[in-house]
């Protein structure tokens, strides 16, 4: 087996191959261009878009070159795959600030020194936005039966819930198998890579190209990550695991990877770092919380840069000790006149934004949940002074993974 796919699937990548055996043999004697595409519907990827960006990496890492399509055009349409409801309709000018966003989090993770191997950013606006209707349905059109499109998950599951789906959404399919030719013709491109919803898509698009120039394409998915929890890769409580620090701390990031599942920590190392598939099998049964540990430095480092993931691993210490009130904490700042009559604990809470309702911070405190400075209130009518504030701030805890550094501004 080719050496890229083989490390593909030891790391559990593979899910399923338009024809394995004959991209192996493609693989094996030419380096490939290869593509994945991200719709700009927001100013950043989360990390549910992780697992495809580790995929070109891994690309690049085996000599290969990938194409980042970026998809100014359809956005503008909207993806119905694993939707209920129709996407809403971004601006124009949302777009290009999306894109060149997406850009800018996509190139910390490919390297661009390498002529051969560079990522190759593309914008499919740029040859759907001149369409001509009446030509496409002729020349793209005709190759596509209303039969067929009904039977694909992204179409299936909307008409079988008596969920509505556009006729604009029902044209995905056919545009993103489009965008696949053009790749073909002006990159040369042989190879889409995404995840098992996308399937039908891909497919349509290998078929196309068949169908319209007789070459040879291939296309390859990625399971839909599943968490041992059961809960949806890159949604918390708190909201989406952006990868753009602007909307989501370093901190907050090495936290995310640190509170991994245990049944999901060994998984992940092989996901989402570029640790070797042996050092991983070698290091499987060490503690499982030093694993965590080695997951969030190397996912943040990837990320952010090693500096941060140091940085976000020595808070992470000083937040979970008992006895620090933390210099480098999260932190908030308060305007020093709320103390100058006693506020209660309740208030304060509320202040911090650690928990909006009266009544289940009650409970909280009822459950010697709140700390302040490291010692349990169980009173809720206690008092804050300014007298508790050490060096201009005190600390706020609530259990314990909830701290806060609160200073007087």
């Amino acid at each position: 087996m080719n050496k890229f796919l083989k490390e593909f699937k030891d790391r559990g990548l593979f899910y399923q191959c338009t024809d394995e055996t004959s991209l192996s043999d493609l693989l094996d004697k030419n380096k490939i261009k290869a593509y994945i595409g991200f719709d700009c519907t927001a100013e950043s990827l989360h990390v549910g878009s992780l697992l495809q960006i580790m995929c070109l990496r891994l690309l690049q890492q085996h000599g290969h070159q990938p194409i980042v399509l970026l998809g100014g055009g359809t956005t503008r349409i909207g993806d119905p795959s694993g939707r209920d409801k129709t996407r809403k309709i971004l601006k124009n000018n949302e777009i290009k600030r999306n894109s060149k966003n997406i850009e800018k989090i996509l190139k910390k993770f490919l390297t661009t020194h390498n002529k051969k191997t560079k990522p190759i950013f593309v914008d499919n606006f740029k040859w759907l936005k001149g369409l001509n209707y009446i030509s496409f349905l002729r020349d793209i059109g005709k190759h596509f039966t209303i039969n067929k499109m009904l039977t694909f998950d992204s179409v299936k599951t909307r008409l079988d819930r008596e969920q509505s789906l556009s006729y604009m959404e029902f044209n995905y399919m056919i545009l993103q198998a489009y965008d696949f030719l053009e790749l073909n013709k002006k990159e040369n491109c042989s190879l889409q890579i995404g995840g098992s919803d996308q399937w039908g898509n891909i497919v349509n698009g290998v078929d196309l190209i068949k169908r319209c120039s007789n070459k040879k394409t291939f296309g390859l998915t990625t399971p839909l990550i599943t968490l041992a929890s059961g809960a949806k890769m890159g949604k918390t409580v708190d909201g989406a695991i952006w990868l753009d620090k602007k909307f989501l701390s370093p901190y907050d990031y090495w936290q995310f990877w640190r509170n991994t599942d245990d049944r999901d920590v060994i998984k992940f190392l092989k996901y989402f770092t570029d640790i070797k598939i042996e050092e991983i099998e070698n290091i499987k049964n060490k503690n499982i919380n030093d694993l965590k540990i080695l997951l969030a430095n190397k996912t943040t480092s990837m990320l952010h840069g090693e500096k941060e993931a140091q940085s976000s691993e020595k808070t992470a210490k000083e937040v979970f000790s008992e006895h620090s009130t933390g210099s480098r904490l999260p932190s908030i700042k308060l305007i020093k006149s709320l103390f100058d009559k006693k506020i209660n604990l309740i208030d304060l809470i509320i202040f911090s934004k650690l928990e909006n309702s009266k009544s289940e911070i009650r409970r909280l405190i009822k459950g010697n949940a709140i700390k302040i400075n490291n010692e349990i209130i169980n009173d809720e009518k206690f008092l804050i002074n300014k007298k508790l504030f050490n060096d201009n701030y005190l600390k706020l805890s609530i259990g314990k993974k909830r701290h806060l550094k609160i200073e007087l501004d």
